[in-house]
Protein backbone atom coordinates (compact mmCIF):
# COMPACT_ATOMS: atom_id res chain seq x y z
CA UNK A 1 0.00 0.00 0.00
CA UNK A 2 0.99 3.48 -0.60
CA UNK A 3 1.73 6.09 1.88
CA UNK A 4 -0.37 9.28 1.38
CA UNK A 5 1.09 11.68 4.21
CA UNK A 6 2.65 14.79 3.58
CA UNK A 7 5.86 14.72 2.70
CA UNK A 8 8.38 17.78 3.94
CA UNK A 9 9.72 19.86 1.12
CA UNK A 10 12.61 19.09 -0.32
CA UNK A 11 15.44 21.91 0.86
CA UNK A 12 16.53 22.04 -2.97
CA UNK A 13 12.96 23.85 -4.07
CA UNK A 14 13.80 26.05 -0.31
CA UNK A 15 17.06 27.07 -1.89
CA UNK A 16 15.29 27.94 -5.57
CA UNK A 17 12.57 29.66 -3.52
CA UNK A 18 15.23 31.60 -1.35
CA UNK A 19 17.22 32.66 -4.35
CA UNK A 20 13.91 33.67 -6.58
CA UNK A 21 13.51 36.22 -3.68
CA UNK A 22 16.88 37.00 -3.50
CA UNK A 23 17.05 38.18 -7.19
CA UNK A 24 13.48 40.35 -6.89
CA UNK A 25 14.41 41.75 -4.12
CA UNK A 26 18.06 42.58 -5.53
CA UNK A 27 16.10 44.18 -8.79
CA UNK A 28 13.85 46.03 -6.40
CA UNK A 29 16.29 47.71 -4.72
CA UNK A 30 18.34 48.47 -7.94
CA UNK A 31 15.36 49.78 -9.60
CA UNK A 32 14.36 51.96 -6.21
CA UNK A 33 17.78 53.74 -6.02
CA UNK A 34 18.89 54.23 -9.92
CA UNK A 35 15.89 54.26 -12.13
CA UNK A 36 14.94 57.82 -12.43
CA UNK A 37 12.41 58.52 -14.94
CA UNK A 38 12.81 61.46 -17.65
CA UNK A 39 11.52 65.23 -16.27
CA UNK A 40 8.26 65.96 -18.42
CA UNK A 41 8.10 69.54 -19.31
CA UNK A 42 4.83 71.38 -17.88
CA UNK A 43 2.05 71.79 -20.54
CA UNK A 44 2.37 75.72 -20.88
CA UNK A 45 5.71 75.92 -20.56
CA UNK A 46 7.24 76.65 -24.22
CA UNK A 47 8.15 74.12 -26.71
CA UNK A 48 12.16 73.88 -27.80
CA UNK A 49 12.68 73.33 -31.58
CA UNK A 50 9.38 72.39 -33.28
CA UNK A 51 9.27 71.69 -36.88
CA UNK A 52 7.74 74.65 -38.78
CA UNK A 53 4.23 72.96 -39.26
CA UNK A 54 4.03 72.71 -35.69
CA UNK A 55 4.93 76.31 -34.90
CA UNK A 56 1.17 76.75 -33.55
CA UNK A 57 1.78 74.62 -30.17
CA UNK A 58 4.84 76.24 -29.37
CA UNK A 59 3.38 78.85 -26.42
CA UNK A 60 -0.40 78.89 -25.19
CA UNK A 61 -1.29 82.16 -27.17
CA UNK A 62 -0.43 80.70 -30.64
CA UNK A 63 -2.53 78.05 -29.27
CA UNK A 64 -5.35 80.00 -28.41
CA UNK A 65 -4.78 81.73 -31.74
CA UNK A 66 -4.82 78.43 -33.87
CA UNK A 67 -8.15 77.39 -32.13
CA UNK A 68 -9.78 80.42 -32.67
CA UNK A 69 -8.96 80.51 -36.68
CA UNK A 70 -10.11 77.39 -37.01
CA UNK A 71 -13.42 77.88 -35.22
CA UNK A 72 -13.71 80.83 -37.15
CA UNK A 73 -13.07 79.03 -40.37
CA UNK A 74 -15.68 75.83 -39.34
CA UNK A 75 -18.46 78.78 -38.57
CA UNK A 76 -17.57 80.41 -41.81
CA UNK A 77 -18.25 76.44 -43.84
CA UNK A 78 -21.36 75.87 -41.74
CA UNK A 79 -23.16 79.24 -42.87
CA UNK A 80 -22.19 78.68 -46.43
CA UNK A 81 -22.59 77.41 -49.83
CA UNK A 82 -20.08 75.45 -51.96
CA UNK A 83 -18.76 72.44 -53.59
CA UNK A 84 -16.86 70.13 -51.81
CA UNK A 85 -16.43 67.90 -54.82
CA UNK A 86 -17.15 69.58 -58.46
CA UNK A 87 -17.01 66.65 -60.43
CA UNK A 88 -19.13 64.15 -58.27
CA UNK A 89 -21.39 66.92 -57.49
CA UNK A 90 -21.08 67.23 -54.21
CA UNK A 91 -21.83 70.70 -52.30
CA UNK A 92 -21.69 72.11 -49.12
CA UNK A 93 -24.53 73.79 -47.88
CA UNK A 94 -25.74 76.02 -44.73
CA UNK A 95 -27.11 73.29 -41.97
CA UNK A 96 -30.43 74.97 -41.59
CA UNK A 97 -31.25 74.74 -45.32
CA UNK A 98 -29.33 70.90 -45.00
CA UNK A 99 -31.98 69.80 -42.63
CA UNK A 100 -34.91 71.49 -44.20
CA UNK A 101 -33.97 69.75 -46.97
CA UNK A 102 -33.25 66.32 -45.25
CA UNK A 103 -37.29 66.83 -43.37
CA UNK A 104 -38.78 67.30 -46.78
CA UNK A 105 -36.85 64.11 -48.44
CA UNK A 106 -37.67 61.77 -45.55
CA UNK A 107 -40.58 63.29 -44.73
CA UNK A 108 -42.63 62.80 -47.67
CA UNK A 109 -41.63 59.18 -47.32
CA UNK A 110 -43.81 58.31 -44.30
Amino acid sequence: MSDTTAQAPRPVSLVTIMFVLALFTAFAFLVSHYYKPFATVPQNQEAEHLPKDLAWKATPGSRRQALAELREKQTKQAASYGWVDQKTGVVQLPIERAMELTVQRYGAQK
